[in-house]
C-alpha cells in the first residue's frame, strides 16, 4: 500500500537544499525589479560559483579535542568583570578589588575565577561589530554578520567542528558531536546536515526526558524494528532527498541513546554535586559538561548559556539587592565555571579542552547611567582557558576608563596593520586550537557562493589569536 501510494504522496517539489538557481535568463528577467545591479556589484569571485572545496596551508595550533563554548548573553559589563575598572564613588566595595598575578580583580563576585587566573588568558582588545543583542548573538555564535548573504543559511561553529571532527568519531560512541545545554536559542547547523545540529538539553536530576518507554525495552526494540521494515524504502538513500535522510539520523541517534546506562551516568547528577557546583541551572550544566566530557562518547563542541547580564538598570542592586544584579548573576557564572574548570583540571581533561566565555558586546563605562546601569558598547573581553593555552596573561589593554582599546597586544594573520579582535578571529581561534584549517572554502552550499568557514572581508583577514599560545 506504501508503494503504491508512494508516487501519489510524494511532493513534486525539490527539497529546499535542492533548489535550482537563477537561469541566465531568469536572471534577466528579473532585472527590471531593481535586482541586476545588486547581482553585477558582487566582485568576479565572488559571483562565480565554487566548484572545488579549497584552504590555504596554514598551522594550527591542534592543542585541544574538545571545546567548551559559554555564550553570556545580554553582554556582561567587561569594566565590572574581566577588565575591572574601579572609580570611586561608582564601584562597590563588597566587589573587594584584589591584584592576583598583576590583574586588578573583582573577588567579591569572582572568587573562583580569580583562583583560576593562573589557567586564563584574558584578551582586553575585543570588539563587537554591532550593538543589537539578537544580531550580536547570532554573530559571535556564527563568526560572521547574520545578515550578509550567507548569514541565513551558516551554521554555528560547533556544527562546524562536529562536521569537521566526524572522521574522529570512534566506534561505540553514541552521543551527539554537539551539545547545547540551556540554549535552546542556539543557532543551529545551517545548511549543513542535521547530523551536526545542536543537541538541545536543559539539565535535570532525571537525565535526559524519553530514553526509556513505558512499554519496556523488548517492545520497544520489537516496535523499532517493524518501524524501519515499512519505513526504509523512504528513509534509506530516500527518493524525497536529504531532508528525509537527515530525519533517519535523528532516529538512528535517538534510538542509540536509549536505555543507555552510558547516557544515564553522564546526563544525571546528585544534589550534592550541584549544590558544589552552586545548585543552579548554570552550574548544573557546567556539571554535565564535565561529565559528558569524561563519558568519551563522542561529544567535542558544548555550548552554554547564560542570559540575563542586560543590565540597564540598577547593575549594582542598589534598589532591589535580589534583582536582576551583578550580585546575584555573578557568583551562579563564578561557582560553575570555577567548579568546572577545578573537575576538568583535576581529570587532566582542562588541557584537552579549549573553554571560551564571551558575549555579543560590552557596556558603557565609568558612572552609571540615571537608571543606575549601564548601555551597550562595542568594546568587550573574551576570556579564554584550557585548550593548552599559557594561561596566566593578559592580550590586550584598554584606555584607563575601559571605552576604548589602547594596545591591541595580538598579531593579526597576513602582515595586517594592527587591530581589534572581533568574532572572526574567536572563531578562527577555536578552529585552530581543534585542529580545522580556518582558511576552508566549501562548495556545497544552497546558494553556490563558496561557504568560507571564517570570512574574509576585504582588506581584513581574519585569523587566529596564536598569542594564547606563546
Amino acid at each position: 500500500m506504501i508503494g503504491n501510494n508512494q508516487t501519489k504522496y510524494t511532493p513534486s517539489r525539490e527539497a529546499f537544499f535542492k533548489r535550482p538557481h537563477l537561469s541566465r535568463r531568469s536572471f534577466f528577467q528579473i532585472g527590471g525589479a531593481g535586482l541586476v545591479g545588486s547581482w553585477m556589484a558582487l566582485s568576479p569571485e565572488r559571483a562565480k560559483a565554487c566548484s572545488i572545496q579549497t584552504s590555504s596551508p596554514v598551522t594550527m595550533q591542534n592543542t585541544a579535542k574538545n571545546v567548551i563554548f559559554i555564550l553570556l548573553a545580554g553582554a556582561p559589563s567587561h569594566v565590572d568583570t574581566f577588565d575591572l575598572k574601579v572609580l570611586n564613588g561608582t564601584t562597590p566595595a563588597k566587589f573587594a578589588p584584589t591584584v592576583i598575578n598583576g590583574v586588578n580583580w573583582p573577588t567579591g563576585i569572582l572568587p573562583q575565577l580569580g583562583q583560576q587566573l593562573n589557567n586564563v588568558v584574558l584578551v582586553r582588545s575585543m570588539q563587537s561589530h554591532a550593538l543589537v543583542h539578537s544580531l550580536g548573538q547570532t554573530w559571535t555564535q556564527i563568526g560572521r554578520n547574520p545578515s550578509a548573504a550567507l548569514g541565513n543559511i551558516a551554521p554555528n561553529i560547533g556544527s562546524v567542528c562536529a562536521l569537521e571532527l566526524d572522521k574522529q568519531r570512534q566506534p561505540g560512541q553514541v552521543f551527539p558531536a554537539f551539545l547545547a545545554l540551556n540554549s535552546a536559542s542556539a543557532v543551529g547547523n545551517g545548511y549543513f546536515p542535521a547530523t551536526y545540529a545542536p543537541f538541545r538539553v536543559v539539565p535535570s536530576t532525571s537525565g535526559i526526558s524519553n530514553t526509556t518507554n513505558s512499554l519496556g525495552q523488548t517492545q520497544f526494540n520489537n516496535l523499532w524494528s517493524e518501524l524501519h521494515q515499512i519505513d526504509d524504502p523512504l528513509r534509506l538513500n530516500s527518493p524525497l532527498g536529504q531532508p528525509v535522510s537527515d530525519y533517519d539520523e535523528f532516529y538512528t541517534g535517538a534510538n542509540e541513546m536509549m536505555y543507555n546506562s552510558v547516557v544515564t551516568k553522564a546526563f544525571t547528577y546528585s544534589s550534592t554535586d550541584s549544590v558544589r557546583y552552586g545548585n543552579t541551572s548554570f552550574g548544573n550544566a557546567c556539571l554535565v559538561a564535565k561529565q559528558v566530557l569524561a563519558s568519551n562518547q563522542g561529544t567535542r563542541f558544548i555550548q552554554i548559556t547564560l542570559g540575563s547580564w542586560d543590565m540597564h538598570v540598577d547593575i549594582y542592586g542598589t534598589q532591589n539587592p535580589k534583582g536582576n544584579n551583578l550580585f546575584t548573576m555573578c557568583p551562579q557564572f563564578d561557582t560553575g565555571v570555577g567548579q568546572m574548570m577545578t573537575d576538568l583540571s583535576a581529570s587532566g581533561l582542562l588541557e584537552d579542552t579549549l573553554i571560551v566565555m564571551v558575549g555579543e558586546f560590552g557596556r558603557t563605562v565609568g558612572p552609571v547611567t540615571p537608571a543606575l546601569g549601564r548601555d551597550h558598547l562595542l568594546q568587550q573581553t573574551v576570556v579564554f582557558a584550557g585548550g593548552g593555552i599559557k594561561g596566566g596573561q593578559v592580550i590586550g589593554q584598554t584606555l584607563p576608563d575601559g571605552s576604548n582599546t589602547a594596545v591591541f597586544g595580538w598579531t593579526p594573520p597576513g602582515g595586517q596593520p594592527q587591530r581589534y579582535v572581533r568574532p572572526e578571529d574567536v572563531e578562527a581561534t577555536i578552529y585552530s586550537a581543534v585542529g580545522i584549517n580556518w582558511t576552508t572554502e566549501r562548495c556545497d552550499d544552497p546558494l553556490g557562493r563558496g561557504f568560507q568557514y571564517v570570512p574574509t572581508t576585504d582588506p581584513v583577514q581574519y585569523g587566529p589569536i596564536n598569542e594564547l599560545w606563546s
